[in-house]
């Protein structure tokens, strides 16, 4: 009997994802109505697809409407043109790939594709209307406009909407950080890890000068969010001049400033998103383990110096035979930052969260340009986890300050 049982509701799962993909399928192939689709992430228990992201939309090439495929790795994308004809096997290829979320934005409607830790497909549809672009000859699409008001008012941009030289890298590094944000976002929300229907609350903690807080909020807004921004550091000059940014804009109301420490700094609301940009050095871990502590379901942190961990292994005795790694300073310091995030990665891994280590920008706008992406999923880590962080610790006799934070000597999590 319980085989027969088990048998019905592997019969049911089945039903309900073919409804889902058909329902997919059918939007996906609409040439006059699809606006954008977004494949991402992995189904549990799957090997990760070949692109982190796959994006599909209509264009019209001499005179003719093909599907785009735009497939992305780590460092670029990659893109190719279906006609007509093969626009069907294209799509179901693609369906048959093992991404864990798909995003479908229709001229009437979003549809929103999540497969559940189980494997079971839940389908969420949304009535929307959305305008679609089909023209291929457009200018290159930057997701922050250069005469966006807020890049005004931060100098990065001149009153005529043109980014200045000078803030050339800096507009790089901002827009490269705000396009792992959305998706990742987007991704939090199709897996029910962010709840819809209320304010999306974020916190960039240790935003000094705020340009990633204005950025981030100028984008979540854009793309539709009721949000509730706070910007949180020790710095009344930097709070009095944020502010003052921010009136100008006109965004005070859902956009604030607090003069704090990132340990000290209390929220009315427990944050959806924590963003920590370049907070330097054991500054990181201190934002890390507060949004460990709010159970965020979404962490995008960017490092800065790793000095805690360099200082560690001046005094240690490398394990054999690693013994190079440590003898010359600068070979030091860079093993040190790669140390320090892997640890980082591997404490957050035990407190319930997906982690992911990527490059955010290219070195020539930044040195400092590893990004820590984390979603909380609430899972606990498998023993070989433990395993691993306890052998790296105990090899190179080291203290990772962030597991000094949140992890107890049982390994549940402090906060």
């Amino acid at each position: 009997m319980q085989a027969d049982q088990e048998a019905i509701e592997r019969a049911g799962d089945a039903g309900e994802e073919s409804v889902a993909r058909a329902a997919v399928r059918e939007a996906l192939l609409e040439p006059g109505a699809l606006v954008r689709a977004v494949g991402s992430g992995r189904r549990r228990g799957a090997d990760a697809p070949k692109y982190q992201r796959v994006e599909l939309r209509y264009v019209d090439l001499k005179g003719v409407r093909r599907l785009q495929v735009t497939e992305f790795d780590e460092r670029q994308a990659h893109t190719r043109n279906a006609d007509a004809g093969g626009a069907g096997k294209v799509v179901d290829e693609l369906l048959g790939l093992p991404y864990g979320n798909w995003h479908v934005e229709t001229t009437s409607e979003t549809l929103r594709l999540r497969y559940t830790k189980k494997g079971r497909s839940l389908l969420h549809r949304q009535a929307e209307q959305h305008e679609q672009e089909t023209s291929h000859d457009r200018a290159k699409h930057r997701l922050l406009d250069p005469a966006a008001p807020f890049l005004v008012e931060l100098g990065i941009s001149d009153h005529l909407g043109r980014v200045k030289p000078s803030r050339q890298a800096k507009y790089k590094q901002i827009e490269e950080f705000c396009k792992l944000l959305l998706p990742a976002l987007e991704d939090a929300v199709s897996a029910g890890r962010i709840k819809t229907g209320r304010p999306l609350q974020v916190v960039d903690l240790g935003c000094g000068s705020a340009y990633l807080t204005l950025a981030a909020y100028h984008l979540l807004t854009d793309a539709g969010h009721d949000v509730r921004m706070t910007g949180i550091d020790h710095n009344p000059a930097a709070r009095k001049r944020n502010t003052q940014r921010v009136t100008a804009l006109g965004w005070q109301d859902h956009l604030e400033f607090v003069d704090a420490t990132i340990a000290d700094a209390q929220l009315d609301t427990p944050p959806d998103v924590v963003l920590a940009l370049h907070a330097c050095d054991t500054a990181t871990d201190d934002a890390l383990a507060r949004a460990v502590g709010w159970e965020a379901p979404l962490i995008l942190a960017a490092p800065c110096c790793h000095h805690d961990i360099q200082k560690q292994l001046k005094s240690v005795e490398p394990p054999a035979p690693y013994a190079l790694l440590t003898r010359y300073g600068i070979v030091r310091e860079r093993f040190a930052d790669v140390l320090t995030d892997s640890l980082r990665a591997a404490v957050l891994r035990q407190v319930g969260y997906r982690v992911e280590v990527v490059q955010f920008v290219d070195s020539e706008h930044t040195p400092r340009n590893l990004l820590l992406r984390a979603a909380r999923t609430g899972a606990a880590a498998g023993p070989e986890v433990r395993a691993e962080y306890d052998t790296l610790t105990a090899e190179w006799q080291v203290t990772p300050h962030l597991a000094t934070l949140v992890l107890a000597p049982d390994r549940e999590a402090v906060l």
